[in-house]
């Protein structure tokens, strides 16, 4: 501990139990405050030269959740609006289809609007996170359907597929509310990695 107490500035002798409350006044003080004093500096000169720092100071409330986490519950109206829906084109075959999914898809949610964290592991399955990062996802978050003959599937798969890559969710086409439920609920307590060792 020397060498760290050397490079804080905090070398002092240790003559009654008043010198080691002062030292460790002196150690907390280097570490919380004039350890990143410099760094900090050079960052709040970053954000005067297009004048975010004085919009900051005039309107702390609007910039803190860019910089504060402030964990909440997630809804199942916000975790739809995160969706950007592809449907096929209108008066196709494959939309109505689609839009019936579709349907499923905000029922399902509603549904697991009732269970502490089933949203996040909705949200997790998709994108990896558990939250909505304050800026938001990068790519968006999306929906596709599945549909008989596409890509390498000569049938139509019966779970949904994430690519977590691009944020993307990929639903198959059910006919019943209930086989849509019984299959994503099944895919959610299948997926297993993403954040554990």
């Amino acid at each position: 501990m020397l060498d760290y107490l050397a490079n804080a500035g905090c070398l002092r002798p240790m003559r009654s139990l008043r010198d080691r409350d002062l030292l460790v006044h002196d150690i907390v003080m280097f570490q919380v405050i004039h350890r990143v004093q410099g760094p900090f500096q050079r960052f709040c000169e970053g954000l005067k030269t297009l004048g975010v720092l004085e919009k900051m100071r005039r309107h702390p409330d609007s910039f803190r959740p860019l910089f504060c986490y402030e964990p909440h519950m997630l809804t199942a109206d916000q975790v739809d609006d995160l969706f950007n829906i592809h449907l096929s084109p209108e008066g196709s075959n494959r939309r109505a289809a689609e839009e019936m999914v579709v349907t499923f898809w905000r029922d399902y949610l509603q549904d697991a609007e009732e269970g502490p964290s089933k949203l996040q592991k909705i949200l997790a399955f998709a994108t990896r996170a558990t939250a909505v990062p304050p800026i938001g996802f990068s790519p968006a978050t999306s929906i596709e359907f599945i549909h008989r003959g596409d890509d390498d599937f000569s049938s139509t798969p019966i779970f949904p597929l994430a690519n977590t890559c691009v944020n993307c969710i990929r639903l198959p086409l059910h006919v019943s509310y209930q086989l849509f439920k019984e299959k994503f609920d099944f895919a959610l307590g299948n997926t297993y990695g993403f954040g554990r060792v």
